[in-house]
């Protein structure tokens, strides 16, 4: 085979106009700014979240882009709500083409104390909802031999940390190998999965965190790069992920964090 590179791919290699994208979590900081960030790109985007009001400024500031967008109740642990989402997103849009599973939670307590049904709750939403995610996006890629899912990982499944993680950190540790346990089964339908891995970004969420002097020198210390991740340090990623850019890489954890794991 002749050694030339495709210029025509090269130069439309980023693009995602004509693709539907899910976006899980929609209304958080992280999943607001990936569902922009795909509908920069050219994607129509359902994001999704438990309570509608909080998506009605994401699907706002999607279509401010000249996109369609549309948002849609769902419980990302409970099997019937995800089902309802793909073929609300099949029914209102004809296709589906990407998922970012951004829909998570975390809970910080020392090990002895967690309490078991918080624990649980971890990895009801972190695990089991990123599963059912994949699971019924999975069957749509199937059929049409093609998709991209991005699921959404963290450092902590890399490395414990002195701050009570023994829930988040064991939850995103699972997804990381149900990302490549779903990227080896899928790839011979063409089904890329990846996933994004950030170190603490400022949301509000992380604020109580952040803001706590001691605690943010401890997490300070571990990046190289000497700050927190902003949720717009992830949108490349997902971008590059979901796009032709990846179509031979599958089973990666892309690990956006400073440095933190190289050091």
């Amino acid at each position: 085979m002749e050694a030339r590179v495709d210029l025509e791919y090269v130069r439309n290699m980023f693009s995602l106009e004509k693709k539907v994208a899910i976006v899980t979590g929609g209304a958080g900081a992280l999943g607001h700014a990936i569902a922009q960030g795909l509908a920069m790109y050219g994607a129509d985007v359902v994001v999704t979240g438990r309570t509608l009001e909080t998506l009605l400024p994401v699907v706002n500031d999607i279509k401010a882009l000249g996109r369609n967008a549309m948002a849609v109740s769902c419980d990302v642990s409970v099997e019937e709500d995800v089902e309802n989402l793909v073929q609300k997103t099949l029914k209102g849009f004809g296709a589906l083409d990407i998922l970012v599973t951004v829909a998570g939670i975390a809970k910080r307590f020392a090990a002895e104390e967690f309490p078991i049904d918080e624990w649980q709750q971890v990895m009801d939403i972190n695990v089991r909802g990123t599963f059912l995610c994949c699971k019924h996006a999975g069957k749509i890629f199937k059929e049409r031999k093609k998709g991209k899912i991005v699921t959404i990982s963290s450092v902590r499944a890399f490395a414990g940390h002195p701050s009570g993680y023994a829930a988040y950190g064991t939850s995103k540790g699972a997804v990381n190998l149900l990302t490549r346990q779903l990227a080896t089964e899928w790839a011979k339908y063409n089904i890329n999965v990846n996933s994004i891995a950030p170190c603490i970004f400022w949301t509000p969420l992380t604020q109580e965190v952040l803001d706590n002097e001691e605690m943010y020198k401890i997490f300070m210390s571990r990046i190289p790069m000497g700050r927190a991740a902003l949720t717009q340090d992830s949108v490349g990623a997902a971008v590059y992920l979901s796009s032709p850019a990846s179509d031979f890489v599958t089973g990666q954890i892309l690990y956006v964090d400073g440095g933190t794991v190289a050091g």
